[in-house]
C-alpha cells in the first residue's frame, strides 16, 4: 500500500515537471528571433489623421494630422497650410468646406497619385459648429503597418532640409497639373504672391498664377515674363525655364531686373556710339578676336566702297583686305604671297599697339590705315583720307621752297627772328656774308647770339647796342638803317632792322661790294655733275 503511494507521488511529480519543462519550450521557441506569430496585441491599432477646426482656428488634432501640418507648404494660418494640402489634391475643396454648416457631413475623394490606385479618401462633419475633416488612406486602411523610427526621423530631417532649402531660394519655384492649376510654391512664390495681390484680404489657397505659362507641361527655353504691380506700377523681370513632370509641370522663375538694365545700358551705349560713328568722317572697322566685324559705320562704307551689304554679313579680317584689294582700295602688292605676309604683320602690330600706316593708292587717293587693340583680343582700324591734308602739305612744302628760291636770289643778306628772338629764315646770301651755314643758323641761334657773331666780324660801331633795344622793344618799333664804318676786311655795310607781322624782326645787310653776296661759281667738275 505504501509503495502505490509513493509510485503514485512519483508519477504526479513527473507529470508536473514534464508539464513545467513543455511551458519553457514554448516560451523558449516563442522567442526565438524570427519567429512571428499572429497575435493582434504586437500591433498597435494606427491613430486617423483627424483635424478639429473652429471656423479658420485649429481646436485639436490627432498627432498625425499635426504632422501633416508640418509636412504642409507654408501658410499664414494652420487651416491655409491645410488647404495648401488639400485642395491640389481634392477639386474645389475650400469652397466645399464653406458649405459644411448646410450639408453636414461631406465625402471626397481625390484623384490617384502616380503609383498609387486609390486616392486619399475625405471625410468632413459638422459636429456642434465644429468642423471635424478625417483623412484616409484606403491602401493603409486596417493593415497596422509599422515605420522604424530612425528611418522615419531620416526621411523627416531630409524633408525639413529641403523645405528650408527652398523657402529661401531666391528664385520662385512652383508646380502646376496637367490643366495647368497651381499646386505648390515656395515661399518666395508666396511672398511674391502677395505683393501683387489686388488688395483685398483673399484666402491664402489657392494662390493666384503669376505667370501665363502656356501650353504647362512641356519643356520650353528661358523666356523673359514681366510682372507688374497693380497699386505702383512697378514691373519686374523674370527668366522663367519650364521642365516637364509626369503629371503636370515645374517652373523656376529667376529675378533678371539687373540683367534686363545692364542689357538696356548696354543697348543705349551701343546706339550712342552708332549715332556717333555714323557722323565721323573716318572709317572704323572693329573685329572681334575671332577676328571677325563685329563693327562697323558707313564712312567705312564710303571710304572703302565694299558696299553695305558685305560688311552686314561680317566678314573675316583677310576677307576684308582680299576685297579691298580687289577693289583697288589699298596700295598694289608685288605679289600675293608678299602682301598676306604684310596684313599679317599689319594685325600683329595692332594687336601690340597702336600701329599707322600710309596708303598711296592707284586712284591717287591717300589713306591713314591706323590699327589699335580692343579688349578681350578684339582688334579697330581706323581709315581716313587725308588726299586733302597731303596735297596742302605738298603745296606748302612748295610755297616754302619756292619763297627760300626768291630769298636766295635777292641782293641782301636776309635774317628773320622770331619774338621769342630765334632765328626762323636766312638767304644764301646771309651765310656768305657771315660765313655761317644753314644748319647752324636754323638750329637754335638767338638774336643775341647773332649780333655778338656779327659785332665779333666787325669794327667797334653803336649799331650793335641799337640793334638789340630794337629787338627787346615792342612792335611800336620804327625800321631803322645804318652803315658800318667797317667790317674787319674793311668792306663797309649798310645794316636794316624792321618789325614784322606777328611781333617778328627782319635783319638785312647789305655790303658795298655786292660780290660778297654773288654765288659761288661751280667748278667743272660740279658743272658736269648738274648737267648730268
Amino acid at each position: 500500500m505504501q509503495m502505490d503511494v509513493f509510485q503514485a507521488i512519483v508519477i504526479a511529480v513527473t507529470s508536473v515537471g514534464s508539464a513545467f519543462l513543455a511551458l519553457v519550450l514554448i516560451t523558449f521557441l516563442l522567442a526565438r528571433p524570427g519567429r512571428a506569430v499572429a497575435s493582434p496585441a504586437i500591433y498597435p491599432v494606427l491613430e486617423q489623421t483627424v483635424f478639429l477646426f473652429d471656423d479658420q482656428d485649429l481646436v485639436d488634432a490627432t498627432a498625425p494630422a499635426r504632422t501633416l501640418l508640418e509636412a504642409a507648404p507654408m501658410g499664414v494660418s494652420d487651416w491655409a497650410r491645410l488647404c495648401a494640402f488639400a485642395a491640389p489634391r481634392f477639386e474645389g475643396f475650400v469652397a466645399t468646406m464653406a458649405k459644411l454648416a448646410d450639408h453636414g457631413h461631406v465625402e471626397m475623394r481625390a484623384r490617384p497619385e502616380p503609383g498609387r490606385a486609390q486616392g486619399l479618401k475625405l471625410l468632413a462633419e459638422d459636429v456642434n459648429g465644429l468642423a471635424r475633416i478625417t483623412f484616409i488612406d484606403p491602401e493603409a486602411e486596417g493593415k497596422g503597418l509599422l515605420v522604424d523610427g530612425l528611418s522615419q526621423r531620416a526621411l523627416e530631417d531630409e524633408l525639413e532640409e529641403l523645405r528650408q532649402t527652398l523657402d529661401r531660394a531666391p528664385a520662385l519655384v512652383w508646380r502646376e497639373d496637367e490643366t495647368g492649376v497651381l499646386t505648390w510654391a515656395n515661399r518666395a512664390y508666396v511672398l511674391r504672391a502677395e505683393v501683387f495681390d489686388a488688395g483685398e484680404e483673399a484666402p491664402v489657397w489657392p494662390l493666384p498664377k503669376l505667370f501665363d505659362i502656356d501650353p504647362p507641361g512641356q519643356v520650353t527655353g528661358p523666356r523673359r515674363l514681366r510682372l507688374e504691380d497693380t497699386l505702383t506700377g512697378e514691373q519686374s523681370w523674370f527668366e522663367c525655364h519650364s521642365y516637364p513632370l509626369e503629371r503636370g509641370a515645374l517652373h523656376f522663375a529667376l529675378p533678371a531686373d539687373a540683367t534686363i538694365r545692364a542689357e538696356k545700358a548696354l543697348r543705349d551705349f551701343v546706339q550712342t556710339l552708332s549715332k556717333t560713328f555714323a557722323d565721323l568722317p573716318i572709317g572704323l572697322a572693329v573685329f572681334d578676336r575671332q577676328r571677325q566685324l563685329q563693327i562697323f559705320n558707313p564712312a567705312l562704307i564710303d571710304l572703302t566702297q565694299l558696299g553695305a551689304e558685305f560688311l552686314s554679313r561680317r566678314p573675316t579680317l583677310y576677307a576684308f583686305l582680299d576685297r579691298l584689294r580687289e577693289a583697288r582700295m589699298m596700295p598694289e602688292p608685288k605679289d600675293y604671297r608678299s602682301w598676306r605676309l604684310k596684313m599679317s604683320e599689319l594685325e600683329q602690330a595692332a594687336v601690340a599697339g597702336f600701329h599707322s600706316e600710309t596708303w598711296m593708292l592707284p586712284s591717287g587717293q591717300t589713306y591713314r590705315v591706323t590699327g589699335r587693340p580692343h579688349p578681350d583680343g578684339a582688334v579697330a582700324f581706323l581709315f581716313e583720307d587725308i588726299s586733302a591734308e597731303i596735297s596742302l602739305s605738298r603745296r606748302f612744302r612748295a610755297e616754302l621752297e619756292q619763297g627760300q628760291d626768291v630769298l636766295d636770289m635777292m641782293s641782301e643778306a636776309v635774317a628773320v627772328f622770331q619774338p621769342s628772338g630765334e632765328m626762323t629764315i636766312s638767304n644764301a646770301g646771309y651765310e656768305r656774308l657771315w660765313g655761317v651755314s644753314s644748319a647752324s643758323s636754323l638750329g637754335g641761334q638767338n638774336i643775341h647770339e647773332a649780333v655778338r657773331h656779327w659785332q665779333a666780324q666787325c669794327e667797334p660801331n653803336e649799331i650793335w647796342a641799337r640793334a638789340r633795344a630794337f629787338f627787346t622793344r615792342t612792335a611800336s618799333n620804327v625800321p631803322f638803317e645804318a652803315e658800318v664804318v667797317r667790317r674787319i676786311d674793311g668792306e663797309r655795310i649798310i645794316c636794316r632792322f624792321a618789325p614784322m607781322a606777328g611781333g617778328a624782326m627782319l635783319a638785312s645787310f647789305t655790303p658795298g661790294n655786292r660780290a660778297l653776296l654773288a654765288p659761288r661759281p661751280l667748278a667743272e667738275a660740279e658743272v658736269e655733275l648738274a648737267l648730268s
